[in-house]
């Protein structure tokens, strides 16, 4: 007797056999119950889900004639959802030898004159069946002139003709025969349920097996049960009656789950020299190394998943206990950095299946993702730059006293009187620690502001702040402290640049990341009491400024500055800041400029330019010097 493979040994005799495809199970046996059987059907899936054999069930329950030792002769039972299996109708069904069930090959016979035979036999009654069914398998194979003259006859078929209609490509069926048919989908089966179905059968086979074995067995089958009893075949012909994960690991070429697991967590861990020695140990085993980046690209997705979902067992087609290594890794990483992996390898998939050197470009890119940088929040890298940008102002890390030599300069408040004077102008954290040329409305001689009698006097210069502390208030007339009685002087417009140089500087003293975002703003109007700050429609920072804790503290400067209350104001994606400069750009290119005089300077120096002489080389760098 020859050897019945597994795929046809256990294939499923009646709906509850069905595995996988509830759904089609359930509407086919109520509609056989309710006797709404339509005269029509098309069932398509990928290959090895159960289409034809949901076809031949169908065609077993339609037909089945009662179990012949307990239905009486000459009695009709009807259709029913449990076929007897006995009659028959059934054996000759499931055997493919009825004569009024036909399992017509559409690849075969796909044209016009088959399709004509086929209705000559249709209005004839059956031979012996309740039905006259024919199962159509690959149907999408028919060619245009064969669908249409199939139209007529699918729509108004006789009342004991049945057609069942399956396919993989239901794209390719024309729109006018899915109006006149039942379309069932069969989904993909699900890796656990593929791997009890083949614990069952390899119970019944009395065939030991580990979960390892399964595991893999039931992954490779993708969704494919025939694939899996296939598979299955194969290993038991090979291990006889004992299936280890490490040699069905070996015999199908694929990684097993162990060892997809200690790869991932070298990769997640960035260790690039473990990730190096686990691919050339899968290498000289012979393993298809595209086949296992495929397998590690479900692994990475399937831990975003384990991060992102408070319970993702019902998203992880996995085993109970690949399952726990996979939460348990993804417990330690972070979600952002599984995702950045996840799509980092996704980049560099294609390039591993289509490279000539397979093994040379999946080890050039585990290495590139395992060396990648940490992720830093955005908000903490603006705080190390505005840190960075004023140690290399002052010349002092924030909180110690600053160097010799290097003292910063204070802002003086603005008044009603002018600008305010060189030596008090505020100046805000800045690289590299070069002075700002001075500006032509700029003058040397301290601005003359209004005395308690009404004569202009000349303000003193602003003594140096101390390095510990905020700079001192300054005084508002040539004769001392301003006293609270004292008449105020009508104020001038202000220059907003210059007053928002001196809010700027005020807040560095005090939150020096607030200060650097300021910067990228700017300031639209500044009225009684009232300061109006415009952002960019492309500023990443008017959200971050305009908080209400951040708005305090700006208004607390700026009322200082400004000497007195003051309300602030934000104007988001505003199309009057988008066309102005902000400070921070401004100071850009003021140290653009002073770099580009520098350059200029070093050029020209004598001894620069005899050594370029000699030498024959360029000036290509110059570095500045503290105060230069």
């Amino acid at each position: 007797m020859s050897y019945l493979v597994l795929a046809r040994k256990w294939r499923p005799m009646r709906f509850e056999d069905l595995v996988g495809q509830d759904h089609v199970a359930r509407t086919l046996g109520n509609a056989i119950k309710s006797g709404r059987v339509a005269h029509a059907f098309l069932f398509t899936g990928v290959r090895g889900v159960g289409k034809t054999t949901s076809a031949r069930i169908l065609a077993k329950a339609l037909n089945c004639m009662g179990d012949p030792d307990t239905t009486p002769p000459g009695t009709d039972p009807g259709p029913t959802v449990t076929p007897c299996l006995k009659c028959a109708a059934c054996l000759e069904i499931a055997q493919g030898t009825d004569l009024d069930v036909r399992e017509i090959d559409g690849a075969s016979y796909n044209g016009v004159d088959e399709v004509r035979k086929l209705q000559d036999s249709i209005p004839y009654r059956p031979a012996r069946d309740r039905s006259k069914i024919f199962i159509v398998d690959e149907v999408h194979m028919l060619s245009q002139s064969a669908w249409n003259a199939f139209l007529k006859t699918l729509e108004e078929p006789p009342p004991h003709v049945k057609f069942i209609f399956a396919t993989t490509e239901v794209h390719k069926v024309p729109v006018t025969i899915l109006s006149r048919v039942q379309r069932f989908d069969f989904k993909l089966i699900s890796a656990q349920v593929i791997a009890e179905r083949l614990r069952y059968v390899l119970s019944q086979e009395k065939i030991q097996a580990d979960d390892a074995a399964i595991s893999i067995v039931a992954r490779e089958a993708a969704g494919s049960m025939r694939d899996a009893m296939s598979l299955l075949d194969q290993l038991i012909a090979w291990g006889g009656e004992e299936l280890r994960g490490e040699d069905v690991a070996r015999v199908l070429g694929v990684a097993s789950h162990a060892v997809l697991y200690e790869l991932g967590r070298a990769l997640v861990g960035g260790d690039a020299a473990r990730c190096l020695e686990i691919v050339g140990e899968l290498s000289d085993l012979g393993h298809d190394l595209p086949h296992v980046a495929r397998d590690l690209l479900a692994l990475l997705r399937d831990l975003v998943v384990a991060k992102t979902c408070a319970d993702p067992s019902r998203l992880l087609d996995l085993p109970d206990d690949a399952a726990r290594d996979v939460s348990e890794l993804a417990r330690g990483a972070d979600a952002d950095d599984l995702l950045r992996l996840h799509q980092g390898f996704a980049q560099g998939f294609d390039e591993v299946v289509r490279s000539g050197q397979p093994r040379a470009a999946l080890e050039m890119l585990l290495v590139r993702l395992s060396r990648r940088p940490p992720l830093v929040p955005i908000d903490h890298l603006l705080s190390r730059l505005a840190q960075f940008e004023r140690r290399l102002t002052q010349g002092a890390v924030p909180g110690r006293p600053a160097p010799s030599g290097a003292a910063p300069r204070s802002p003086a408040p603005i008044s009603g009187g002018g600008a305010p004077a060189p030596s008090a102008r505020p100046r805000e954290p800045q690289s590299p620690p070069n002075p700002r040329p001075e500006r032509a409305d700029e003058r040397k001689e301290p601005p003359r502001v209004a005395s308690e009698n009404g004569s202009a006097e000349r303000r003193p210069e602003a003594p140096p702040p101390s390095p510990s502390g905020p700079p001192p208030p300054q005084p508002r007339n040539g004769a001392g402290p301003r006293s609270s009685a004292a008449p105020r002087a009508p104020a001038a417009p202000l220059d907003l640049d210059e007053a928002l140089r001196a809010i700027v500087a005020r807040i560095a003293g005090e939150r020096l990341e607030l200060a650097a975002k300021l910067e990228h703003g700017v300031l639209l109007e500044a009225g009684p009491g009232r300061l109006l700050f415009g952002w960019a429609p492309d500023s990443l920072f008017g959200d971050l400024v305009s908080t209400p804790e951040n708005t305090t503290i700006i208004e607390r400067a700026a009322s200082t500055v400004l000497g007195g209350p003051c309300k602030v104001q934000h104007e988001r994606d505003s199309a009057r800041a988008a066309g102005k400069k902000t400070l921070s750009r401004l100071e850009a290119e003021a140290r653009e400029a002073r770099t580009r005089a520098a350059y200029e300077k070093a050029r020209q120096h004598p001894r620069i330019a005899e050594a370029v002489e000699i030498l024959g080389g360029r000036l290509k760098d110059l570095k500045l010097a503290k105060g230069s």
